[in-house]
């Protein structure tokens, strides 16, 4: 792709925050799809970035436990709300397992927090359950009764597309800096 003059690479960061691998791999697959569609992608676990600036989108995922984001996931919000908020933001949670759920709908903190920064209400995916990465008494448990992996990368990979083209889309609104920025779209 040619770049005219003066423009410049729209910058994403994909901050993630994984328990088990499974975020980690979503995560690692929407960068992939973002950089093929000719973005500057930066993929890192929340707890590797110290500043949203820089970034021109975000795209924010959590693994959920017991309808909970990862406390490093909850922690990277509040500390960079006011940050995302002036930017295009995408959030994602991975997490329900066993049979698909009729209605995938987002956590209540997943909720908040997108209202709280202006995006979409998050995304939901399928987790996975390995019962050899298992920590603790619960996951054990679960691990033994509904092992495998329900992450559909199909349906990762389109939503990814979406999250480039509209990242690629230009902005309605103007900044001082002229950076994309502003508001986040996810379908």
């Amino acid at each position: 792709m040619m770049w005219a003059q003066g423009e410049r690479m729209t910058r994403v960061l994909v901050a993630f925050a994984s328990k088990m691998g499974a975020t980690t791999g979503i995560a690692e697959v929407i960068g992939e799809e973002l950089l093929g569609r000719g973005l500057d992608v930066e993929v890192r676990e929340v707890g590797e970035v110290s500043s949203v600036e820089g970034y021109d989108c975000v795209v924010l995922g959590s693994a959920v436990y017991a309808a909970r984001w990862r406390p490093e996931a909850a922690r990277f919000f509040r500390r960079h709300a006011a940050g995302l908020a002036g930017r295009r933001v995408w959030l994602f949670e991975s997490g329900w397992i066993g049979k698909r759920p009729e209605l995938l709908a987002a956590t209540p903190g997943g909720r908040r927090r997108a209202k709280r920064v202006g995006a979409d209400m998050p995304v939901v995916f399928g987790g996975r359950l390995d019962p050899g990465l298992a920590t603790g008494p619960v996951d054990r448990i679960l691990a033994r009764r509904m092992p495998g992996d329900f992450r559909d990368f199909t349906e990762i990979r389109i939503w990814a597309r979406k999250v480039a083209d509209s990242a690629l889309a230009p902005s309605n609104a103007s900044t001082a800096d002229d950076s994309r920025s502003v508001r986040l779209v996810t379908e």
